[in-house]
């Protein structure tokens, strides 16, 4: 019966913590969502969603959000080298051809995700502080005094995440030696600019990426250039665009016709964690970036922590209160392996993507065969799956 399905309560309202809940909700299941900061958003830049989660989006309900907050890339998406001459089409459909990959500007996704939650159902302003746990029942404290009790918690508060070490114990983030620079340019601005292309230029060391977001509005760039020390983690440091500039002078004069127009930019250096032999304990779990913090050189960030909150939906919604823990170590079964190799693909991408595999013939080579990877990645159906494992709860 509906009234013996676990109760979840969801630490952190990013991309993953939201879809999560969506999906819950979804599968007949009561969530609250706690977010630490006093109101949800997310810095200005892009994100990149690709089938495999554009999939879960449209269960829930959310294609025509999508459709209408995203910019569809298609097939005039393609790698260069530095000097602008092509190296070969970008991946953009699964392997039955289905073209469902969108640039997506943070904040449109964050804000049509919570958009369709109840107002019930997302609290901010409340940083969880602590976590405690018996045999029937879970808790998480807050700084602002709150105590909320679930009969299931998900950790869904990042690489830094506060649930984490409840699970497993505390480990220092690997720091990639990359930073990355991001920003907008309005696309009114770059006349003849497609948007409808996502695109990347590959050199030595370095690489550029652009893409288009918000319906096609705004062009989101990423420049990543290797960094000398390591800096802490952040989406808000400021970023000189005068040394954007220096490090991309003499790449593509595309490339330095989009970046005569920046006047402000955002420095995030490149993170990540190795992947994690457990996610779960007793009724806490991790999901997103808290369980598996990945290199953006796939582009799955995002797109894993949507397959994370589906599967948990999926297989949640086959089990009772006395049956959550297992269905939680269910869930991490089913998804801690492909994402650990997710993990480890985009880690390999970023020095492929940079040169440091090989040659620039190497690097071609495999640039034009790695399309066969991305096809496995965007083909997944984590519903599929998931259904397996709630099948043998």
């Amino acid at each position: 019966m509906t009234d013996s399905r676990p109760s979840v309560a969801i630490v952190g309202g990013g991309i993953g913590g939201l879809f999560a809940a969506n999906a819950l909700i979804a599968h007949g299941l009561k969530v609250q969502v706690f977010e630490q900061a006093p109101a949800l958003g997310e810095i200005g830049a892009g994100v990149f969603i690709t089938p495999n989660s554009v999939r879960q989006l449209e269960r829930v309900g959310l294609g025509p959000a999508v459709e209408k907050w995203g910019s569809r890339v298609g097939a005039g998406s393609r790698y260069f080298r530095d000097d602008g001459s092509t190296i070969a089409p970008v991946q953009v459909t699964d392997s039955k051809g289905w073209n469902a990959t969108f640039g997506m500007h943070r904040a449109d996704l964050v804000g049509f995700l919570a958009a369709a939650l109840p107002p019930s159902v997302v609290f901010t302003d409340h940083r969880a502080t602590g976590f405690s746990q018996e045999d029937k029942v879970a808790r998480v404290t807050f700084a602002n005094g709150a105590v909320v009790e679930a009969d299931i918690v998900v950790g869904c508060d990042g690489i830094h995440s506060e649930m984490r070490p409840h699970v497993y114990p505390p480990s220092n983030p690997v720091f990639s030696g990359t930073v990355a620079y991001r920003g907008l340019v309005p696309h009114a601005s770059l006349p003849g600019w497609p948007n409808d292309a996502w695109m990347m230029w590959l050199g030595r060391g370095k690489h550029f990426l652009a893409f288009p977001v918000r319906a096609g509005q705004l062009i989101n760039f990423v420049g990543f250039v290797p960094a000398d020390a390591q800096m802490k983690e952040s989406w808000t440091a400021k970023g000189d665009p005068d040394a954007l500039r220096a490090e991309f002078a003499g790449w593509d004069p595309r490339i330095e016709r989009l970046l005569k127009l920046v006047d402000s930019t955002f420095k995030w250096a490149l993170y990540d964690r190795e992947p994690l032999p457990v996610w779960s304990k007793g009724r806490l779990t991790l999901l997103g970036d808290a369980a598996h913090p990945m290199l953006p050189h796939l582009g799955q960030g995002a797109n894993q922590s949507i397959e994370d909150g589906m599967a948990l939906a999926t297989i949640l919604s086959q089990a009772d209160r006395d049956s959550a823990p297992a269905a939680l170590a269910a869930y991490e079964q089913l998804r801690r392996e492909r994402v650990a190799g997710v993990q480890r693909g985009a880690r390999e991408n970023g020095l492929r993507y940079d040169t440091m595999l090989g040659d620039e013939r190497k690097r071609d080579a495999e640039i034009v065969a790695h399309a066969s990877f991305r096809k496995t990645i965007y083909d997944h159906d984590v519903v599929v799956t998931a259904r397996e494992a709630a099948a043998a709860l």
